[in-house]
């Protein structure tokens, strides 16, 4: 074999199409677009328009919904916690809410809440106030000598009609 025998295997390379140039081309003048209307427009993209024929996302079964007012917590675990201690970025002394735990960076928004969870283990003697805590991560928490308050949740569009309905 030589250097002017190599060559690319058959169909590797695809020859272009030269739109606009002269009737005799068969791509000249409206270069394949046919006349007029959205498709000879530049920039179009019929998304999922097949020609007709019912659309994939159409013909396919809806399931379940989206809970509108479904809370967002940010989930701590006591691992996480005791790092964040060990690192000096928590005060085990002081007490520990949703503030000290953005602080000492353990998340970058509080959303609608934080919810502790029972990962990993913790030594420190904590006292920690957050919206939600797993009965095992509460366990750990007093096992350690800590202690949980739990806020209580202000009441949103949801919590109004359920009392309202109730009176």
């Amino acid at each position: 074999m030589k250097l002017n025998e190599i060559r690319d295997n058959p169909g590797a390379r695809k020859v272009g199409k030269r739109l606009g140039r002269g009737i005799g081309s068969g791509l000249g003048k409206t270069s394949g677009s046919g006349h007029k209307g959205q498709k000879a427009r530049s920039g179009v993209a019929v998304k999922g328009f097949e020609g007709g024929q019912m659309p994939l996302h159409r013909r396919l079964p809806k399931r379940g919904f989206t809970n509108i007012f479904r809370r967002d917590y940010v989930e701590v675990n006591l691992g996480r916690l005791q790092q964040a201690v060990d690192a000096g970025k928590l005060d085990a002394g002081k007490p520990v809410d949703a503030a000290a735990l953005r602080a000492a960076g353990l998340f970058k928004s509080s959303r609608d809440g934080v919810r502790l969870l029972a990962q990993g283990e913790l030594k420190a003697k904590l006292e920690i106030t957050v919206s939600g805590a797993s009965k095992a991560a509460v366990a750990a928490v007093e096992k350690a000598g800590g202690s949980v308050t739990l806020i209580q949740r202000p009441a949103g569009k949801q919590d109004k009609t359920e009392t309202a309905a109730e009176a």
